[in-house]
């Protein structure tokens, strides 16, 4: 059973800044952000399977930066100092550093209360914008957990959350590696058309119900090669999610998976996650990044030699003219900049890998959410009937393997 704020109700929690029950979520997916699930196993097989899964938990008690226990110290960054064998809150024993980012650290721990379950523990640095951020992240999985509260639709699942001497905590079912890093593991080889139809399905399924259901918005190689065990797959890190009411900032997601609409600033929606989708199936697909640039003008360039001009609509509203020239995107072709972009772009149906109908039905769906205009990009439940998911979507991509090598998923 869930364990509940609820059941501890002598524990003080921070306050969460309320939330309309009609409002919708925008995921903002900025990278590809799915996990691998791990398959069920004994907790004692678990160690070093995950990389940088986050966590949350229940508050035990609150507690002021000022009156903290000596024995709980900060390094300069303010990351919680803290060791395997160390037990937070009398309950969550930590066995490893999972990972470190901007935010603070994920660690695997021993959930004593779960039976010795072992869960990723997000650690949030003692720095108040982080732990603002945090407290967003925390309001939008708990309206996750009460719209989905049988984890049907494919989310991270958060267990508890608590402050723990300024620090914001979040535990959550532990997972396998995200989908990124095992690309990046297996040295970039991308993932089969089996994998990617499996994969692609979870993760439409799973953006759509939180943004409308839930009303949340072999090659030959002289190396290794790996192939996953299971491709089934959470959407995690809503860190920047945001309601259909709350303030839309100018930028978001990360660069290579930006819509065109976030570029020009034209206002920005649910679309602009299944722009950021297509770009990540793509992604499987191909093995590297189909918009590999930091700069806004190239990335149009970029856009434009692979699928094609940008509509003279978006043109003519955006604030953004600098970019443009007489209604065309003032871009220099015989610069390094414009040698750059032809080398290394082409019209995207010249990156198929094979002529088979599987594989045309993929681009098909890629094009589908590349499309320009938000209004006329695929919406995701309609993605769900695409040919491409026919007879093959819902179940365990076929022929799946354990990895080969030195390392399974499941240790």
């Amino acid at each position: 059973m869930r364990e509940s704020p609820h059941d501890h109700e002598t524990h003080l929690q921070p306050p969460l800044p309320p939330t309309p029950p009609s409002s919708s979520l925008l995921i903002h997916l900025c990278r590809p952000t799915p996990w691998l699930r791990l398959s069920p196993i004994s907790p004692c097989h678990l160690r070093s399977c995950c990389d940088l899964l986050m966590a949350v938990w229940v508050c035990k008690q609150r507690s002021d930066s000022r009156t903290r226990a000596l024995s709980v110290r900060d390094d300069e960054e303010g990351h919680l100092i803290c060791r395997s064998g160390d037990v937070l809150q009398e309950r969550y024993e930590i066995v490893n550093t999972l990972g470190e980012g901007t935010f603070g650290r994920v660690m695997q721990c021993i959930d004593h209360r779960r039976g010795g379950a072992h869960i990723a523990l997000k650690i949030i640095k003692n720095v108040e914008k982080y732990k603002e951020a945090a407290r967003l992240e925390i309001n939008v999985l708990e309206k996750i957990n009460e719209k989905d509260p049988d984890n049907k639709f494919l989310c991270v699942q958060m267990y508890d959350w608590f402050d723990y001497h300024g620090h914001m905590c979040i535990s959550f079912e532990l997972l396998a590696l995200s989908t990124f890093d095992f690309l990046k593991e297996n040295n970039y080889l991308p993932y089969s058309i089996g994998q990617v139809r499996h994969m692609a399905y979870q993760i439409c399924l799973a953006v759509k119900c939180k943004s409308c259901s839930s009303h949340l918005y072999l090659r030959e190689l002289k190396r290794e090669e790996r192939t996953v065990k299971s491709t089934a797959v959470r959407v995690v890190d809503f860190g920047s999610a945001t309601f259909d009411h709350e303030h839309h900032s100018t930028i978001v997601s990360t660069r290579h998976y930006r819509a065109p609409e976030v570029i020009l600033e034209l206002g920005w929606s649910h679309p602009c996650d299944v722009w950021s989708i297509g770009c990540i199936l793509f992604e499987y697909y191909l093995g590297f990044t189909l918009f590999q640039t930091h700069d806004n003008r190239e990335h149009l360039a970029m856009m434009e030699r692979i699928l094609g001009p940008v509509p003279s609509r978006m043109i003519r509203k955006t604030r953004k003219q600098k970019y443009f020239y007489r209604g065309r995107l003032d871009w220099d072709e015989s610069s390094s900049a414009g040698k750059y972009v032809r080398e290394n772009c082409k019209p995207l149906r010249r990156y198929l890998l094979s002529e088979a109908e599987e594989h045309h039905q993929l681009f098909d769906l890629i094009e589908s959410m590349l499309e320009y205009e938000p209004s006329k990009r695929l919406m995701l439940a309609d993605s769900l009937k695409h040919p491409f998911f026919e007879g093959g979507g819902v179940g365990e991509a076929s022929g799946s393997k354990s990895w080969e090598g030195n390392r399974d998923i499941s240790r």
